[in-house]
């Protein structure tokens, strides 16, 4: 072929890699920008899902049983409950059905150190859909850069409806925060104790509430809180500006400051298990749903081969501490 005719073929490689960029642009937000990397509160009330339930593509299937030392999940993804409108603006996503098979140890085990939360689910809700809490967006859209968006502490919302739930391009629909439809049913709308799901390790998630005395279920029952706080000042680092929230790294554990450890979790007696277990709790502050583990997580959660562009799960590796020093862990594969 002549060097002349080569031009032809290049331009139409150009446009075709243009398009790609400009669709890749149009389903997803703007990266923020401005103090603290975001746009104020008006950006993410702009990327919020829109008012009001969309509706679930078929009805909600799930079946939890014990089959030898396991408990086994088998679910279609779909909620319980109306879920919110999508697509939406901040998220483009139909949902569609899943079909999940987890397991989980019946008797889970207490590692002496915690286990960080890698791309895969942190568990699942007793209506079969998935806690998935972090987001796979980062600073510059850089996953080595150390600063991983949350889509709830932060203004810029992803598109999460009011059960702080969106949807990944699988159609996956997921939990980010509270699944408050979810916490409705299986608290009746009152102040209980309440079984919402079970982690990937095989411990029990509950929340919102707990008892006062986590060995007395005749105590008082609380509204449980994280032990996680703000930091004070600026980010030396990365998207500068004021610790806001915009970040998981703009949170650090305080011992002592809430009601639960690192895990977002605690060791008490629920009604299942009147011996005393160790638990997770759902809270209304970061981290909402928990990123980290206490046991070793099923190998059922993890996701394999390469990780698609998508607004879900991230690996959030998140400890707390002084504050990012350097670049994440490196990626497990899914």
């Amino acid at each position: 072929m002549r060097p002349r005719n080569l031009l032809p073929l290049l331009t139409a490689s150009l446009m075709a890699l243009a398009l790609v960029a400009l669709t890749h642009a149009q389903n997803r937000p703007p990266e923020p920008r401005g103090a603290g990397g975001r746009n104020g509160e008006k950006m993410g009330k702009q990327y919020a899902a829109p008012p009001g339930d969309g509706q679930s593509p078929g009805s909600n299937q799930v079946s939890i049983v014990i089959e030898g030392g396991f408990r086994v999940i088998r679910a279609n993804g779909l909620p319980d409950h109306a879920p919110g409108q999508f697509p939406n603006r901040g998220n483009p996503n139909v949902i569609a059905v899943q079909n999940y098979h987890f397991r989980v140890p019946l008797q889970p085990k207490e590692n002496t150190q915690f286990t960080p939360l890698r791309m895969h689910p942190f568990g699942v809700a007793l209506n079969g859909v998935v806690f998935d809490p972090g987001a796979a967006e980062w600073w510059q859209m850089d996953p080595r850069s150390g600063w991983t968006l949350d889509p709830i502490s932060g203004s810029q919302k992803l598109g999460v409806d009011r059960h702080n739930a969106h949807v990944q391009p699988t159609g996956a629909y997921h939990y980010h925060a509270m699944p408050t439809g979810l916490i409705e049913r299986v608290t009746g709308g009152k102040e209980k104790v309440a079984l919402a799901g079970w982690a990937a390790d095989g411990f029990p998630i509950y929340g919102p509430w707990g008892y006062g005395d986590a060995k007395d279920t005749n105590s008082v029952v609380i509204r449980l809180k994280s032990s996680y706080r703000l930091r004070e000042g600026t980010r030396a680092s990365g998207p500068g500006g004021k610790f806001d929230g915009s970040y998981v790294e703009d949170f650090q554990f305080v011992k002592g400051a809430g009601d639960l450890d690192e895990a977002n979790g605690r060791f008490g007696v629920m009604p299942e298990f009147p011996q005393g277990t160790y638990h997770y709790v759902l809270t209304d502050d970061f981290p909402f749903i928990p990123r980290q583990f206490k046991g070793t997580p099923d190998s059922s959660f993890f996701r394999h081969g390469p990780p698609p562009m998508r607004f879900g799960a991230g690996e959030v590796g998140f400890r707390g501490g002084p504050g990012p020093k350097g670049p994440p862990p490196g990626k497990d594969g899914r």
